[in-house]
C-alpha cells in the first residue's frame, strides 16, 4: 500500500527580526530548545502519534493544539446583528486570536525552518517533523497537546474507482453497495420526506448555500452544474474562487487520473461526494430524468476533504474553515476568508476513525465553533449498526452535530445504521437525532449520469441538509439560528418509537435507534411558518402580580431553551415560539427561582400568525411582601 505525504507550505515569519534573533539565542549553540521556565511537564503526545513517530523513517505531519481556545459560543451570544454580521465578527475574533496566541510558536518554528500550517477554527498548527521536534514542541509554552494527523492512505487508484464504478472501496462497502433504481421518477426519499409537497408551496431552497465536504464533486455534472455557485449560465463560464477549495493543495499522480492539475478546479476522485450533493439539490431534468435533490433551487459550494476515500483531521479542519469563510486556493484562510460567502448548512457524510488520527474529542471544538457561526452541521451516524453504542467516530457523536441515521423505503431502520447511546466519550448522549431515507437512494454519479442507488447513513444525511435549505428558504428569519432550526426539525419529525434495543426496552421516544423519528420536511416548513406569540402573566396563589426578571421556555425533550424577548413587570413575551410543549422557568427580582411547575403547549395553527396568553401561578414559598 503506497503512502503519500503532503508537504506543508512554510509559513511567513509573523514577528520582527528582533524576536526571531532572541529565539535563536534561546536555542543555544547546540540548537536544542531549553525547557521553558515555569512549565512543570511537557504537553502530552497522543499514543497514536507516539507510535507513528517511532515507526516512521522520516518526518510526519502532526497537530499541535494550543492551550488558549476562544469561546466561540459565548462570543456569538454577545454579538449583535444578523447571522452574516455575527459570522463576520466571529471570523475576525478567531483569526485575531489565533494570530496573537500562535505568534511565539510560529516564530520558533520559522527560526528552525520547520514547515507548518496554521488553523484558526480551532487554535492549532499542523507541523511536519520527527520525534525530536515533537518532544521539543511539547515543552513549549502554551502547548496543550500533540495529536496524530496520519498521511492519507492510497486504498484505490482513482482510475480503478472510476473504471469499476459503481465499485466502491472498503471504506463504504458493504453498506454503500449499489442497487438498481428506476429512472425518470422522483427518488423515493423526496416523497417520503414530503419535499415535493414543500415545492408545491413555492419553496425549493432559493437563497440558501449548501456546502459539501467529501471526496469532491463533479461540478459540471448536468444535475449539479446549474446549482453550482461558481457557474455563470449566461456566459457559460465558471469561477471557482471562493466556491471550491481542495484541502490537498498539491495533486499527485493518482489525482491526475481524474482531476486537473490545478487544485482550484473541482473534481471527485471517487464519486461519493457527487452522489451526496445530488441528494441535496440535484436537478437531472436536463438529462431526461427528474429532480433528484431535496432543494433544487439552492446553490452549492464544495471542498475535497478526502483524497481517494480518506482524510485527516487537518484536511477536515481546512474544509470547515472554507465553509465558514471561503478563501482562494493557496491563500491564507485567516486573511483571505470571506465569511459573507460561507455555507448555511454543511453535509458531512463521513467519519474520522482512529486510523485517520481522530479520537473522540479531536474535532469537537471545530464543530462547536461552526455551529456558533450559524452553520447547521449535518453528520451521518455511521454504518456500524445494529449494535448499541455504535455511533463511534467524529463528527456524528457530537452534541453540536445534527446526526442522521438511515431508514428504508418502508420507514424501517436500516440494519447497518449506527445506534446510541454514545459511550466512546463517556457522555451517554442519545444519538442519532433523526433518521432519513438511506437505503437504495438514487442520485448523481461521476460521468454525468443518474443511475446508481447507494445505501448508507451517508445517503441519509444529505436529505436532512437539503431539508434545512428548504426550511431556511421558507422562513429566512431562521437563518443562522441553529438551535431553533434543530428544534423544528426534531419536533416535526414523524415519531418512530423503538420497541427494543438501546433504550432499556419498551416503546421509547425519542430513542437511540431513530432519535426523534423520520424527517418530515413539509411539517418542518409548516411549523417554521406558523409560530406563536406567547405571553405569560405571573401571579401568586391569591392572584397578585409577581415581578420577574428572567423567564424562559424549555423543551424537556430536546433541551431547547428560549429566553423571553421582553419583560415588563409580571409579564414575559416570546414573539416566536414553535410547536412543542415547554416547561416554564422564571426568577424574581432577587434572582430566586420561582419554582414553577407548569407547562405551555404550543400547537401548529392553520394560520400564519397566532397568539397565546397563559397565566402562570407561582408556587414558590416566598412572602408576597418581597414580590
Amino acid at each position: 500500500m503506497r503512502q503519500s505525504r503532503e508537504r506543508l507550505i512554510l509559513q511567513p515569519l509573523l514577528i520582527g527580526a528582533m524576536l526571531a534573533t532572541a529565539l535563536l539565542l534561546a536555542l543555544g549553540a547546540t540548537g536544542r530548545a531549553q525547557t521553558p521556565p515555569g512549565r512543570a511537564a511537557p504537553a502530552p503526545i497522543s499514543p497514536h502519534l507516539q507510535t507513528q513517530l517511532a515507526r516512521s523513517a522520516g518526518p510526519v505531519t502532526f497537530l499541535v493544539i494550543l492551550e488558549e481556545q476562544l469561546d466561540a459560543q459565548a462570543l456569538a451570544r454577545r454579538t449583535p446583528g444578523d447571522a452574516t454580521a455575527r459570522r463576520a465578527a466571529l471570523y475576525r475574533a478567531l483569526t485575531a486570536h489565533a494570530a496573537a496566541t500562535q505568534a511565539p510558536l510560529r516564530a520558533w518554528l520559522d527560526a528552525r525552518g520547520v514547515a507548518y500550517r496554521s488553523f484558526y477554527l480551532v487554535n492549532m498548527l499542523a507541523v511536519e517533523g520527527d520525534l525530536a521536534l515533537a518532544q521539543e514542541l511539547a515543552r513549549q509554552p502554551g502547548v496543550n497537546r500533540l495529536a496524530a494527523n496520519p498521511a492519507v492512505r492510497q486504498t484505490d487508484s482513482a482510475a480503478a474507482a472510476f473504471a469499476g464504478w459503481p465499485r466502491l472501496s472498503a471504506r463504504w462497502a458493504p453498506f454503500a453497495a449499489p442497487t438498481s433504481a428506476a429512472a425518470n421518477s422522483l427518488p423515493y426519499g423526496l416523497v417520503a420526506t414530503q419535499a415535493d409537497q414543500v415545492w408545491a408551496l413555492g419553496f425549493r431552497g432559493a437563497g440558501i448555500v449548501v456546502g459539501g465536504q467529501d471526496t469532491g464533486i463533479e461540478w459540471d455534472h448536468p444535475a449539479l452544474q446549474e446549482a453550482y455557485r461558481g457557474w455563470n449560465a449566461s456566459s457559460g463560464t465558471a469561477d471557482h474562487v471562493y466556491n471550491w477549495v481542495d484541502a490537498f493543495p498539491v495533486r499527485d499522480a493518482g489525482d491526475l487520473q481524474v482531476c486537473a492539475a490545478d487544485p482550484q478546479i473541482p473534481c471527485d476522485d471517487h464519486g461519493h461526494g457527487t452522489h451526496t450533493m445530488g441528494t441535496m439539490l440535484g436537478d437531472a431534468t436536463l438529462i431526461s430524468d427528474t429532480i433528484i435533490g431535496m432543494a433544487p433551487d439552492a446553490q452549492w459550494i464544495g471542498c475535497r476533504n478526502m483524497r481517494r476515500n480518506d482524510g485527516t483531521p487537518a484536511s477536515y479542519t481546512a474544509c470547515f474553515e472554507f465553509m465558514l469563510a471561503p478563501y482562494p486556493q493557496g491563500e491564507d484562510p485567516a486573511t483571505a476568508g470571506r465569511p459573507e460567502l460561507g455555507a448555511h448548512v454543511v453535509n458531512n457524510s463521513w467519519g474520522c476513525p482512529p486510523s485517520e488520527g481522530c479520537d473522540a474529542g479531536t474535532l469537537q471544538g471545530i464543530v462547536e465553533t461552526a455551529r456558533a457561526a450559524g452553520i447547521v452541521v449535518v453528520a451521518s451516524a455511521g454504518n456500524a449498526g445494529a449494535a448499541c453504542s455504535s455511533v463511534l467516530a467524529p463528527i456524528g457523536l457530537y452534541d453540536a452535530a445534527l446526526t442522521v441515521g438511515a431508514v428504508n423505503n418502508s420507514n424501517a431502520i436500516a440494519a447497518f445504521s449506527s445506534r446510541g447511546p454514545v459511550t466512546v466519550d463517556g457522555s451517554g448522549r442519545r444519538k442519532p437525532d433523526i433518521v432519513a431515507p438511506g437505503v437504495g437512494v438514487r442520485s448523481a454519479v461521476p460521468g454525468g449520469s443518474v443511475q446508481i442507488a447507494l445505501s448508507g447513513t451517508s445517503m441519509a444525511a444529505p436529505h436532512v441538509a437539503g431539508a434545512v435549505a428548504l426550511l431556511w428558504s421558507a422562513a429566512p428569519g431562521l437563518i443562522g439560528d441553529v438551535d431553533a432550526t434543530e428544534q423544528i426539525l426534531l419536533r416535526s419529525a414523524t415519531p418512530n418509537p423503538a420497541t427494543a434495543g438501546c433504550d432499556g426496552g419498551g416503546a421509547v421516544w425519542p430513542n437511540n435507534i431513530t432519535g426523534f423519528g423520520s424527517l418530515n420536511a413539509l411539517a418542518a416548513v409548516l411549523t417554521a411558518r406558523q409560530p406563536a406569540t406567547v405571553t405569560l402573566a405571573f401571579r401568586s396563589g391569591d392572584g397578585r402580580p409577581v415581578t420577574v426578571t428572567h423567564a424562559a421556555l424549555v423543551d424537556p425533550l430536546t433541551g431547547y431553551t428560549v429566553a423571553a424577548a421582553e419583560l415588563d413587570g409580571d409579564r414575559a413575551l416570546w414573539p416566536q415560539v414553535y410547536a412543542g410543549t415547554y416547561a416554564v422557568t422564571a426568577r424574581d427580582r432577587f434572582g430566586s427561582d420561582l419554582g414553577i411547575d407548569e407547562h405551555v403547549a404550543v400547537t401548529r395553527s392553520a394560520t400564519i400568525s397566532q397568539s397565546l396568553t397563559v397565566v402562570i401561578e407561582v408556587r414558590a414559598f416566598y412572602p408576597l411582601i418581597f414580590r
